[in-house]
């Protein structure tokens, strides 16, 4: 037998090592029902195939704005109705058949079609028609002018299918993007391999594994055990500090979409009273809520925009922690009957629930605290609007359009706020939604509709030789398309 040289044991040596550090292992909580974005509204859907096995005309980027995918370009009417997508040349489907403009007319219609069953069917609600002007032009017309349209289109549930493996795609997926389905164990396991053929940058993982980890304890363990690589959204955050003190692993803390707010019923006596509404906002420390609900993660806010949104403005100052100013404005509105505060499950809510009920207490705000399922409160506070003050996290992305609607549950009815948010629905120029975005948050934080606590933080472990996991979550993925390991 032949004796290998130094250099070449070397050699062999550093290719094993880095063949190695081309695959990796990610825990996830829940496992996904299914693995059609289309066809279901489970958030773990998208955690598992969103830019990495199945891609859109458009996509979220880790920031939040929108940017071009299956379609390089976008050219928009003058009056805002007519939406021409130019897509990218030599695009495959994982099954080799070419994706053309036929296979966005297919995907866009099936979603907007009666019988369909895509969770997000709002999304497409105002397309009139969708044409394929050549095989990589498509136009899409609408009923009226929408300057959100390339935003919808970035949605998990947007992306582009095809009509010959449609009818699979639930347990065998197959899209555009840079890793191609290879296998689900049910119960344990998804495991996503890089697709030879695509049509962009090619990643630099050859293996993605997401492996169901629910238990927070089990979760910790694997973490330690190097079971897993990374836990992207970590379920034991309680436990980050022993991380953060272990140099072989980073903790990532960045934002999701979650508004965590205390709503407040706005027609109901006494909370109809602006000044009762500020009373309460004022006499919260979100600070305290953070620090004794979520282990210290979260983002402090001061209206209904999450903090990396590009438009997003900080305006927790106009209802910064006052008891004094709160004491004044109780005793301006007089007596005040005790406030029914109806909690939800999630700890964020029954932990803050417990923070908030003594806060209030100090500046002369009684609170009777009643604990809630998901089911009743969907029934009772949401639904039936049978409240006074609740805690929830809005997860929905960019939804300050809800404070459009007189009859969501707070019933906040602003006439002004509403013509804010109709421009802003027919507006296409980039500048212009800013300053409406803006304009927005900066009303609803002036009428102190409800009192907003934190943005709900995505807390990550990773190993520490990993880079371009997602710091913050503009919507539920874990895309892969950067993530490397380092030296």
């Amino acid at each position: 037998m032949k004796q290998l040289t130094l250099a070449a044991v070397l050699a062999l040596t550093a290719g094993i090592a880095h063949a190695q550090q081309d695959t990796i292992t990610l825990g996830m909580v829940l496992e996904p029902p299914n693995l059609d974005p289309t066809g279901g509204a489970a958030a773990a859907i998208d955690e598992v195939v969103y830019a990495n096995v199945f891609e859109g005309l458009t996509r979220f980027g880790p920031d939040g704005a929108v940017q071009p995918a299956l379609a390089h370009s976008w050219d928009v009417s003058e009056d805002g109705t007519v939406y021409t997508f130019n897509l990218n040349e030599g695009v495959t489907f994982h099954d080799g058949t070419a994706m053309e403009a036929d296979d966005v007319v297919f995907s866009l219609d099936r979603a907007r079609a009666e019988d369909s069953t895509n969770a997000q069917k709002a999304l497409f609600a105002g397309i009139e028609s969708v044409e394929a002007v050549d095989p990589l032009t498509v136009r899409v017309t609408l009923a009226e002018p929408n300057g959100n349209f390339p935003f919808n289109m970035a949605w998990g549930d947007a992306v582009i299918v095809a009509p010959e493996s449609i009818e699979t795609a639930a347990t065998e997926p197959v899209g555009t993007g840079p890793f191609s389905f290879s296998e689900w164990v049910q119960g344990d396991r998804v495991t996503l391999t890089r697709f030879p053929d695509y049509w962009g940058e090619a990643p630099a993982l050859a293996e993605a594994t997401f492996k169901f980890i629910s238990d927070p304890n089990a979760a910790f363990a694997a973490m330690m055990a190097g079971d897993v690589d990374a836990f992207p959204n970590f379920p034991a955050p309680e436990t980050l500090a022993q991380f953060q003190a272990d140099s072989r692993f980073k903790v990532i803390v960045g934002s999701t979409e979650g508004e965590t707010i205390l709503a407040m019923n706005n027609v109901e006596p006494p909370l109809d009273d602006i000044r009762l509404r500020k009373a309460i906002s004022h006499a919260i420390n979100r600070q305290d809520i953070i620090d004794g609900a979520m282990f210290g993660f979260g983002t402090p806010i001061g209206s209904h925009f999450a903090p990396h949104n590009p438009d997003y403005v900080d305006l927790t100052g106009l209802s910064g922690h006052d008891p004094e100013v709160a004491k004044a404005l109780v005793a301006e509105v007089g007596e005040v009957r005790p406030l029914r505060l109806m909690l939800p499950p999630p700890t964020y809510a029954r932990r803050g629930g417990e923070i908030i009920a003594a806060q209030l207490r100090e500046v002369g705000i009684e609170t009777e605290i009643t604990n809630l399922e998901w089911a009743q409160w969907l029934e009772q506070v949401f639904t039936g609007k049978d409240f006074d003050l609740t805690i929830v996290s809005h997860t929905e992305p960019a939804d300050i359009n809800i404070y459009a609607r007189p009859d969501y549950y707070f019933q906040y009815d602003n006439p002004e706020f509403q013509e804010v948010i109709a421009e802003l629905g027919v507006t296409a120029d980039p500048d212009r939604r800013s300053e409406l975005n803006k304009a927005a948050q900066k009303m609803i934080a002036e009428d102190y509709v409800n009192a907003y606590l934190f943005q709900l933080a995505k807390t990550g472990v990773a190993d520490a030789r990993i880079e371009g996991l997602w710091e913050n979550a503009p919507t539920q993925a874990n895309d892969l398309t950067a993530v490397r390991w380092t030296e």
